[in-house]
């Protein structure tokens, strides 16, 4: 199995990033020593890995199946492939005391691009075309976020209204619970949360499930609680760290989805969604200012 994507396939270092959650603690520092430097990992033997790691050879195989290869030899490879094609590596990705300026902008620079790249690359083509469809026929849209993820679903929101698509986007718990309440077979309800994990969003998405709407998930992890509870998933590929959790390469993979969503739903009806972008323009060109 290649680490490179293929039609919309996530590189085996972006699955394994979406899949950690969902790891065991001896997987999950096998993940760790993986995602450290996947060049040096590539190099090690099953038994040198495991070591690393401080678990055992058959945690490594296990850890090999959790990402779908048929063993480690497979994930050698893959780790191969994935440290020599594409962007290098940064030195790592999070900011330390003794960084420089130079280093906090090319570091955050780096996380930003690889977050547009590696999302452009992962998002599922059916799943974006399914929503799409969805979007473009329902009569009406709620998006729900909450913090960091409200800033997307607004952008969301303010994107389908100018192509003429009733939608809200809700971040407050209460009023997107009673929301969902009130949709139906024809709505969609779309969730965003960067880790999957966020209640309140859950909470909305599967109350508004429940009552037939078509459910999305906008996520970084595939086997979190908020893509279980949707119909199609749209998966980000962002690197967070401890001290950058919210940072902008979260929102901007999420927004790197939005504009590719944005763009599939306006194809369905293409002259209808130009023609509304103009007269949206057209009645907001008094508000700027003129030199």
């Amino acid at each position: 199995m290649s680490s490179q994507p293929v039609d919309g396939a996530p590189s085996l270092l972006v699955r394994l990033r979406g899949v950690r959650p969902s790891l065991s603690p001896a997987e999950d520092r096998v993940a760790e020593q993986v995602l450290a430097d996947p060049r040096a990992a590539a190099g090690l033997t099953i038994s040198e890995l495991a070591v690393a790691a401080a678990t055992s050879e058959t945690t490594v195989l296990r850890f090999c199946k959790r990402l779908g290869l048929r063993g480690y030899p497979q994930l050698r490879l893959a780790l191969a492939e994935a440290s020599t094609g594409g962007r290098p590596a940064a030195p790592t990705s999070d900011i330390s005391a003794d960084d420089t300026v130079d280093d906090v902008i090319a570091k955050v620079a780096y996380a930003d691009a690889s977050a547009v790249e590696e999302t452009a690359q992962a998002i599922d083509r059916t799943a974006l075309a399914a929503t799409a469809a969805a979007i473009a026929g329902a009569q009406r849209v709620d998006v729900y976020g909450i913090a960091a993820s409200a800033l997307v679903a607004m952008d969301l929101q303010q994107k389908l209204h100018r192509i003429g698509i009733v939608a809200f986007a809700w971040n407050d718990p209460h009023i997107a619970l009673t929301s969902a309440t009130l949709l139906g077979p024809g709505d969609v309800a779309i969730g965003i949360s960067h880790s999957g994990t966020t209640t309140e969003t859950v909470e909305a998405l599967a109350l508004a499930r429940s009552r037939g709407a078509t459910t999305v998930a906008v996520t970084n992890f595939p086997v979190s609680r908020l893509a279980e509870g949707a119909e199609h998933v749209l998966a980000t590929a962002a690197r967070e760290s401890s001290l950058r959790s919210g940072a902008t390469a979260s929102r901007i993979a999420a927004l790197t989805v939005v504009d590719c969503l944005y763009i599939a739903v306006a194809q369905h009806d293409l002259a209808r969604a130009q023609s509304a972008v103009e007269e949206t323009r057209r009645a907001v060109a008094g508000h700027h200012v003129r030199y």
